[in-house]
């Protein structure tokens, strides 16, 4: 939740307004409270949209099919004006966190706590249908827990049964992962009651085993899988709700229960009026306690907040409670807490305070403690030169400081860093996440706080698209590195086919980037391939190495872990084999080194970082080797894996801050901050805070706008997806029992 902005009203339509609950392109979340107490989430369309028929009628259907629903189990509409000049639409606010919130921090619900929530929500989808409606985003996060029953959320893309879509044909409408086959098809038109059945199948299961019944990752993946493949239902071991949620999940619309049916063959009790949480576990119930606290908290109701220097800041009791009191924000209570380790909170740097006296942080979310340890260190340890450097110098506006959180490589305690640092107000920006499960945990929390997220390591090829647009992808995917392996493998003479060897025991890192070297070898080359997927925990690759040779493959790329990468290189050794082989970067540990002993030889990598050692050596990259000389002095060692990622993208943030701050106060281009970067043309889209500290919608779009010369590459984001533009990427080979770096991954001449 965030204080409400210079340009913001301080009334919509008899509420007064008391802080932002998110916002996002096409309008903004208010929480606001009528004459008589109420409070409520107001959603205010945009000017530059409300001038658009079609917008405009989609959100005329949206009020009144939420209108016509009358459930105790959905969210009723207070209040909407349509036709005004500024549209909106007031719902009764609840401050209860949404499911996908409560199974990410507390893990799957109980037997019991499912039967309720299926039959409650049934309930409301009978209400729904009833109304003739047809819901088309029934998910977790469209789910909010409250002490007595669950309430259904944001009918923004219901529509008539019998309606035409107002989308384009082949469009799909929905969230993948949780809507059915005849919507993920894009005959999301055609889709009737019978699909919202199906999605409710698909949040029940979530809620029962803590991941969506047809699995995570690429959307066309996704999709794919929920028309061809059978739900996961692994963890369900109550045989009712498991034969229950299988009719739900049925491909064939016809099969599925109506959700009238489902309220009777439910047999629980849900919880009376007044009833306490008892339905729910221990953990989740305090949760919503937290939040009905928060609400029992709320002080009067302060204007719209004004910057200028004669205006104080919001008092504590209100800044808690703006803290508190939207969805997905959540204080951590002590027990919770002890699962976060919090590493630092200090000034980096030994020059002290800026004249100003400002001191502000940038956050680092990394795996400190789990499987990439290794990284998730290299990278603190970059963020902290970054920032020395920053606070060493005579003019800097202002002083950062770095703080540390661990989340261990769990997606669910990735969760709660996410969440700690969205409401530390002095966090301008945060480095990480490590993994790849943990950023696409992490997400939500980050892109409602609109809290700017870069990440150097996270490679996936791609996430689910975030409303306010605040994470960054700086560093190349899984298929932006396919497309200097196939150069590496293929443009040479004396390969014609490449075999690509797909291990499971390297996870989504693995088939993605598996996946996008096959798919891009005859795009990019005139050769072929011949791709082979074996089971995670495969120990014995000879027969599949058998098999990529006497199908004449005159190379291999092999996609998986350390420990597979090491079979493969034994089993290789045993041919007669003489091509290049390959792995992907992740292969690169001391364990392949150490198992795969001599048969390691020669094995090559293309990797998303630099060895900033050896770059440090080499003519026109500045900074390198300064960096290199102040990392062995203060940590005594040279610099590792990632370091260099994380110290560019720290002096990028650095130098957008500097910018907005220097245009606030001096009415222009702001000081950079780092000599060799070049300052942004981005435009803030939210004014400073009282003490000068710049919006965090306005860096996002200075981030967003940038362009910097760091020492691994030349950072620069596309405008659609916020990913680095570019295909850098360095080589790297296995050579007298270590990983020799061989300099910039080359590119094609064309």
């Amino acid at each position: 939740m965030d204080a409400l902005r210079p340009g913001d009203p301080a009334r919509i339509g008899g509420h007064r307004l008391l802080g932002r609950l998110g916002a996002g392109g096409m309008g903004v979340v208010y929480l606001g409270r009528t004459e008589a107490g109420a409070l409520a989430a107001i959603k205010v369309i945009l000017p530059e949209h409300a001038g658009d028929e079609d917008f405009r009628t989609r959100f005329r259907r949206e009020a009144e099919a939420a209108r016509r629903v009358d459930s105790p189990w959905a969210v009723p509409v207070t209040g909407a004006d349509t036709e005004s000049e500024t549209p909106w639409l007031a719902t009764e606010f609840v401050p209860g966190p949404t499911l996908s919130e409560v199974v990410a921090r507390c893990g799957p619900l109980p037997t019991r706590s499912v039967h309720v929530l299926g039959r409650l929500l049934s309930r409301a989808l009978t209400a729904v249908h009833g109304a003739g409606l047809v819901h088309r985003d029934v998910k977790p996060g469209n789910v909010l827990l409250t002490a007595d029953g669950p309430r259904l959320i944001d009918f923004g893309i219901a529509r008539a049964a019998e309606a035409t879509a107002l989308t384009a044909t082949g469009l799909v409408v929905g969230t993948p992962g949780f809507l059915p086959p005849e919507q993920a098809t894009g005959a999301g038109a055609g889709a009737g009651p019978e699909g919202d059945v199906f999605s409710l199948g698909c949040l029940l299961a979530y809620a029962a085993t803590g991941r969506p019944p047809f699995g995570s990752g690429a959307v066309d993946a996704l999709l794919y899988r929920t028309v061809h493949d059978e739900p996961d239902l692994a963890g369900v071991d109550d045989p009712a709700l498991r034969a229950l949620l299988g009719e739900c999940l049925a491909k064939d619309p016809a099969a599925r229960p109506a959700a009238a049916d489902l309220d009777t063959r439910i047999a629980e009790d849900v919880p009376g009026d007044g009833a306490s949480a008892d339905w729910l576990p221990e953990d989740v119930a305090r949760m919503i306690a937290e939040r009905s606290a928060a609400m029992l908290a709320l002080p009067d109701i302060e204007a719209t907040v004004n910057t200028s220097a004669t205006t104080s800041a919001p008092a504590p009791a209100r800044r808690r409670f703006l803290a508190l009191a939207a969805g997905g924000a959540v204080a951590l209570g002590a027990g919770t807490f002890a699962a976060v380790r919090l590493i630092g909170d200090e000034p980096d740097g030994r020059s002290g305070a800026s004249p100003a006296g400002r001191r502000w942080v940038i956050g680092v979310h990394a795996d400190l403690t789990g499987a990439q340890e290794a990284a998730g260190r290299a990278q603190e340890r970059g963020v902290r030169l970054a920032v020395d450097r920053f606070n060493s110098r005579t003019d800097k506006p202002f002083t950062l400081a770095v703080k540390v959180l661990d989340d261990g490589g769990d997606p669910a305690r990735s969760v709660r860093v996410a969440e700690e640092f969205a409401r530390d107000r002095d966090v301008l920006a945060v480095i990480g996440p490590t993994g790849d499960a943990a950023t696409g945990a992490a997400l939500p929390a980050y892109d409602e706080a609109v809290l700017p997220l870069l990440t150097v390591s996270s490679l996936q090829i791609s996430y689910p698209a975030r409303v306010n647009a605040a994470f960054f992808q700086a560093s190349p995917s899984y298929a932006a590195l396919s497309m200097p392996i196939v150069n590496r493998l293929l443009l040479r003479p004396d390969v014609e086919r490449l075999g690509v060897l797909i291990d499971r025991s390297g996870g989504q890192a693995a088939y993605q980037a598996g996946y996008a070297t096959n798919l891009m070898t005859p795009s990019l080359t005139t050769g072929t391939t011949h791709p082979r997927v074996v089971p995670a925990g495969t120990s014995d690759l000879g027969p599949v190495i058998a098999d990529l040779l006497g199908h004449r493959s005159d190379a291999l790329f092999y996609a998986g872990d350390a420990a597979g990468g090491a079979r493969a290189a034994r089993a290789l050794a045993a041919t007669p084999f003489e091509g290049p082989s390959m792995a992907q970067h992740t292969v690169m540990r001391p364990e392949f080194l150490e198992r795969a002993g001599e048969t390691a030889e020669g094995w090559e990598f293309i990797a998303p970082f630099t060895d900033a050692g050896g770059v440090s050596g080499e003519p026109g990259v500045p900074g390198a080797a300064d960096f290199a000389a102040a990392h062995r002095k203060r940590f005594g060692a040279a610099p590792a894996a990632w370091s260099a990622e994380a110290y560019d993208v720290t002096g990028l943030v650095a130098q957008e801050v500097a910018a907005l701050v220097g245009s606030a106060t001096k009415g222009g281009a702001g000081p950079t901050g780092s000599p060799t970067a070049t300052p942004s043309g981005g435009t803030p889209s939210a004014g400073p805070s009282a003490d000068g500290r710049p919006g965090r919608a306005a860096l996002v779009a200075a981030i967003a706008a940038s362009r910097y010369k760091g020492i691994s590459r030349t950072y620069a984001f596309d405008e659609e997806r916020q990913q680095l533009v570019g295909q850098d990427a360095h080589l790297y080979r296995a050579e007298g029992g270590r990983y020799r770096y061989l300099g910039p991954a080359p590119k094609p001449k064309s």
